[in-house]
C-alpha cells in the first residue's frame, strides 16, 4: 500500500478566502475516490491554525501499489482538479511511502 501526502500552503492570506479555497479543493479531490479506480482512501484536512508557520491543508491517499498512484495522477479527472488546485495553491510538498496495511498509522515507525 502507498500512501501519498501532499501539504498546501494556499495562495490567499485571508482567512475566509482561504477556508472556501480548501474546501473547493477538498470537493474536487475527495470527488476523486468514486472516479479513478484503486483509490483505496482519500482525504482533505485544514490546519487547526494554532501553530504559525505550519501549512494550510493535507491531502491524504491510499493506492495499492506505485502503479496505482502514478495512474492515479496521470487520470484525466485528477489531472482537471490538479488545474484548480493550481489557481489555490502557492506552495506545495509531497511525500510517498509505503505502508503494509491501511490500517492506521504505522506504530512502530521513528520519526
Amino acid at each position: 500500500m502507498i500512501r501519498h501526502i501532499v501539504s498546501f500552503r494556499m495562495r490567499s492570506t485571508d482567512s475566509t478566502q482561504k477556508s472556501i479555497d480548501i474546501a473547493s479543493m477538498r470537493a474536487a479531490l475527495v470527488a476523486l475516490s468514486g472516479v479513478i479506480p484503486d483509490v483505496t482512501q482519500i482525504e482533505v484536512h485544514s490546519d487547526l491554525n494554532m501553530v504559525p508557520g505550519h501549512w494550510d491543508a493535507v491531502l491524504i491517499s491510499e493506492h495499492p501499489s506505485n502503479t496505482s498512484l502514478e495512474a492515479y495522477q496521470a487520470h484525466p479527472a485528477h489531472r482537471e482538479a490538479v488545474t484548480l488546485i493550481n489557481s489555490l495553491v502557492e506552495d506545495r510538498a509531497v511525500v510517498d511511502f509505503e505502508v503494509q496495511d491501511s490500517g492506521g498509522l504505522d506504530r512502530d515507525a521513528t520519526t
